[in-house]
């Protein structure tokens, strides 16, 4: 399994639950969506050379632009204000601290 997925599959044990029951914080919540939004477009496949994988390799490459920037350090800073409460450590110790972009 890529480890661009695993988080994906670990959020999809508890975070039901905990968006469900309101546990997240606004801001934890939106990093959460953008996120997921950008490991799911960092671990599409993109190759090929068609008009409509040239067109999805764009595709891709303008969502990753959309949604990857800013990420890591918004991570870190979230794990900073919300280091005392275990359930949001939680959430957010099952993304990848450095995907540098």
């Amino acid at each position: 399994m890529s480890p661009v997925r695993a988080p994906l599959l670990l959020l999809a044990l508890f975070l039901p639950a905990l968006a469900d029951a309101g546990a997240l914080p606004p801001d934890v919540d939106a990093f959460v969506r953008d996120r997921d939004a950008c490991d799911h477009f960092r671990g599409e496949p993109f190759e090929g050379e068609s008009p409509e994988q040239v067109q999805r390799r764009e595709f891709i490459r303008e969502s990753v632009e959309i949604y990857c920037p800013g990420t890591d350090r918004r991570l870190a800073a979230l794990k900073r204000r919300h280091r005392d409460d275990p359930g949001i450590m939680k959430v957010l110790g099952a993304y990848e601290a450095k995907i540098g972009l």
